[in-house]
């Protein structure tokens, strides 16, 4: 096999950061382990690889009572030196070239710890943490609950009534639309996330206004660098046939229309000719005209022009049934994102309930790896870490980074946000401190590992991680990768022959991700408004039957929490965190203005049974 599920993940870095951190103070250990020879000890110990008590260490005659009381304490002192020393190896900046970590099983009594004393030497210096104390804590609560049970809802929805909503957006009560009014046509800017909603806005708006709608197309970005079209992520052929029914949906323009002037003859509508979030009412008023009088309009941007209330109910519905059901991924991404599911599962037999939804006739590969007959587990957990350099800099937050930090930072808001830079000149803003009490701030890599550890999950718990550029690069994820050492990406499962039709086009990338993360037992995002995070959380919600449980941190809650570091013992962070993400599972109804993308609940996507 081509994986490589057990190695470093290979990630991008964004920034130079890791190379310019100051080290940190080494933390404090929670508590030391007896010195009992046959003692097996699994806290920091076993969080590295290294285990005290082994047989090469007893070569020696063993104490006897006769040993000084000053040698013993000696002893201890330097017990308690090493456990702190290791930990620390949590926050360097990265590994040396060539270092790899060897995780040894919780009941194994060998010892490298010379080798790999050595071999830490050669790696870069620590990177600085505020939550040095909270890391020692989950590394020991980690390495001593290697063999305890998890908590027995880590992994479903803890609630029974999400269980009694069932898609049902394929059902249609409505005329075909003719689309006699005329042609829209859209091109899509941003990312995959934003071209995926305005397509289906696009959708939506042409039955509004009986119109056809000429297939999408995508605006090349200079910040996403992609020039794949519409047809190269999404199977053409089944979404104008799927939408027949609804739309009527054309390849191009007709032959006397191609040749139009469309700016010089007031067709051409962008993103600032159209209200965010605008109702039926506008397009009515002001496009429709426009479609009489021309035949055709170019709607360029269409990113977010569409209100999520006040809508007909059947337009509504189409939405979802645009979403839902006529996007289905090209074959080249259903094949390559079995792949991938496959991996994490570790080829056990087993599908899941979006792997058909997802990746289509290629689900049947899932049934084709070896039985679980060992009770080999096969679930995993997908981590949408939402820690680009663009979110850190457009947060205006601070990361424990110091001056270099700020000014790296704001060197990147010049190019990319001059208006937030000249905002900052004429407008006093709430401070960093200020702005992570009100959940504003994106979760550290720190923050998130913390959480995870908190919530229950165990070291052995296979993660995949969404994208690859985190700010800060390998040495931000230090923590994460230290403390879970199953943490993989699309990168290191995936072989360079398998991953090279992918390269330089971050929208496929990203549709692979959309696959794994959607698929994945468990799906944990970082930042509820993010939009990638937002379209998993509602596709796992309307194919999931209930039982595909996703966590979604309330920040500011989680922010009071970790604003006590420095004083909180480890039972009340755990007990904290889990009463404040548990209240966010909570199984409800699309509140009124809401994207039903994200929120499908509703009786026009979904039926409550």
């Amino acid at each position: 096999m081509a994986s490589r599920t057990n190695s470093s993940s290979n990630f991008s870095e964004s920034s130079s950061y890791d190379d310019h951190e100051q080290p940190s103070s080494v933390p404090t250990p929670d508590r030391v382990a007896p010195l009992n020879p046959g003692h097996r000890n699994n806290s920091f110990n076993g969080l590295l690889g290294f285990t005290f008590g082994s047989k090469k260490m007893r070569k020696k005659k063993p104490f006897s009572q006769n040993i000084a009381p000053v040698g013993l304490a000696l002893f201890m002192i330097a017990f308690v030196l090493a456990n702190w020393w290791m930990l620390s190896r949590i926050q360097k900046s990265g590994r040396a070239p060539g270092v790899e970590f060897r995780f040894l099983k919780a009941n194994s009594s060998t010892l490298f710890i010379r080798e790999e004393l050595v071999r830490l030497g050669k790696a870069r210096k620590p990177q600085k943490t505020i939550y040095a104390r909270l890391l020692a804590r989950a590394a020991h609560a980690l390495a001593e609950g290697q063999n305890k049970p998890e908590p027995k809802d880590l992994w479903a929805e803890p609630y029974f009534v999400a269980s009694s909503w069932k898609p049902c957006a394929e059902q249609r009560d409505l005329r075909p639309s003719e689309g006699k009014n005329g042609y829209i046509m859209v091109t899509a800017n941003g990312g995959i996330n934003q071209q995926r909603v305005a397509v289906c806005n696009a959708v939506a708006v042409a039955r509004l206004l009986d119109a056809t709608l000429v297939l999408p197309k995508f605006l090349y970005s200079s910040v996403w660098r992609d020039v794949s079209q519409f047809g190269d992520i999404y199977q053409e052929e089944h979404f104008i046939d799927y939408l027949k029914p609804d739309i009527p949906i054309v390849r191009e323009l007709p032959q006397e229309l191609q040749s139009l002037d469309l700016e010089a003859i007031g067709s051409l509508v962008t993103d600032a000719d159209v209200v965010k979030e605008a109702k039926p009412s506008f397009y009515k008023k002001y496009i429709l005209p426009i479609l009489h009088k021309n035949r055709v309009v170019h709607f360029l941007g269409f990113g977010n022009r569409l209100a999520s209330d006040p809508l007909p109910f059947q337009v509504q519905r189409l939405r979802c049934r645009c979403n839902f059901h006529a996007l289905k991924f090209v074959p080249k991404i259903q094949e390559t994102g079995a792949l991938l599911i496959r991996r994490m599962r570790q080829n056990v037999t087993r599908l899941g309930p979006l792997d058909r939804h997802l990746v289509g006739s290629f689900s049947k590969s899932m049934m084709k790896g070896e039985r679980n007959r060992g009770g080999k587990v096969a679930r995993y957990l997908a981590l949408h870490l939402r820690f680009e350099i663009d979110m850190v800099a457009h947060s205006l937050c601070e990361y424990g980074g110091g001056e270099e930090e700020r000014n790296e930072l704001e060197a990147y808001r010049e190019i990319h946000f001059p208006a937030l830079v000249e905002l900052k000149k004429t407008k006093k803003l709430p401070s960093s401190a200020a702005l992570k009490a009100e959940g504003l701030c994106p979760l550290m890599p720190e923050e998130t590992v913390l959480m995870l550890a908190a919530l229950g999950f165990n070291r052995q718990t296979r993660i995949y991680l969404a994208g690859a550029h985190i700010y800060g690069g390998k040495s931000r994820l230090a923590s994460l990768t230290t403390l879970y050492p199953n943490l993989v990406t699309k990168e290191s499962l995936l072989s360079s022959a398998e991953i090279e039709p992918f390269k330089n086009f971050s929208s496929q990338l990203a549709a692979l991700d959309f696959i794994v993360c959607s698929a994945a037992d468990v799906f944990a995002m970082t930042d509820s408004g993010s939009q990638f995070s937002s379209l998993i959380s509602g596709f796992r919600v309307y194919y999931g039957g209930g039982k595909m449980a996703t966590i979604r941190p309330n920040k500011r809650r989680l922010a009071d929490i970790f604003v006590k570091n420095n004083t909180i013992d480890w039972r009340t962070f755990e007990q904290r965190v889990r009463k404040a993400v548990r209240q966010t599972k909570r199984v409800f109804s699309r509140p009124v203005g809401r994207s039903v993308y994200r929120y499908p609940r509703c009786k026009e996507c979904m039926c409550n049974t």
